[in-house]
């Protein structure tokens, strides 16, 4: 009898000591999950050459004008005292902004003109310095890819290509620039904006006239003698200087002859005559 009523004791026990064994766990709020992410933008692959040199325009504000352009660009201090100077820089202010006109400059840098012989700058008269800056403009604007179809020798502001030869060729991306004198690349576009393009060249274009001097040209050839017309037909040739000469010298021998034949006649009577008497 006892055995019976002790039986549920332990489970009891357990009932009361452990409610939360029996008890049924609450249903878990959903997770709230993160929002989607937008995708990671890959990196553009490198642009060649050709486009790596023509970085943003750093035209200042106003009217085109090439020497803040080339100040705002630095290096260039050298190349921005021979424009005023030579006064160049106010030609090419009323190019670009009065009549419109394209130009394309080859600026070299500070270094470039440093790298030039000791006094050969200064060695050069006033219209020398202004030849050798103008050699360095192009009358219309050449972008980098329209390099590759110029013809050969580009006219550039300086004269004759024979006097001021300059040739553009291009080896993949890289533009060279030869001038019979100096051999060099173009390193860095500093403006561009389809009417005025500035390129950096880290050496002066020294045109070839500087150092050698021109073939004088030929004499011209003497005039050939022109031919005596041919007397009309029908009429009598006039005689000339010589031919009346030796006509006159004839004469005067056709006179002495009868002259000298009567001396001899008349000798001769008299002395028949001076026998007889």
């Amino acid at each position: 009898m006892s055995k019976q009523l002790l039986s549920p004791l332990p489970l009891l026990l357990i009932f009361l000591c452990c409610p939360t064994v029996f008890a049924q766990s609450p249903a878990q709020a959903p997770v709230a999950q993160p929002p989607p992410q937008a995708p990671i933008a890959q990196p553009p692959g490198q642009a060649p050459l050709a486009q790596t040199l023509v970085p943003a325009p750093v035209k200042p504000s106003g009217p085109t004008n090439i020497t803040a352009i080339l100040e705002k660009a630095g290096h260039f201090v050298t190349l921005i005292r021979l424009l005023k100077s030579t006064q160049l820089d106010t030609e090419i202010y009323k190019k670009l902004n009065n009549s419109k006109q394209s130009l394309t400059v080859f600026a070299p840098t500070d270094n470039a003109f440093g790298n030039l012989k000791t006094g050969a700058l200064n060695s050069y008269n006033d219209q020398q310095k202004f030849q050798l800056v103008k050699f360095h403009f192009i009358s219309s604007f050449l972008s980098v890819p329209a390099f590759q179809t110029v013809s050969n020798p580009v006219s550039t502001e300086a004269g004759s290509n024979a006097l001021y030869p300059l040739n553009i060729t291009t080896v993949g991306s890289q533009v060279n620039i030869s001038t019979g004198i100096v051999n060099t690349t173009i390193s860095a576009t500093i403006y561009s904006d389809n009417q005025l393009a500035v390129y950096q060249v880290d050496q002066v274009l020294l045109p070839l006239s500087f150092f050698v001097t021109p073939s004088p040209s030929p004499a011209p050839a003497p005039s050939k003698p022109e031919k005596e017309a041919a007397a009309p037909s029908g009429s009598e040739s006039v005689p000339t200087t010589d031919d009346a000469a030796v006509k006159a010298s004839g004469a005067m021998r056709m006179i002495h002859h009868p002259l000298n034949a009567m001396s001899i006649t008349g000798f001769l009577f008299a002395a028949l005559s001076m026998c007889l008497s």
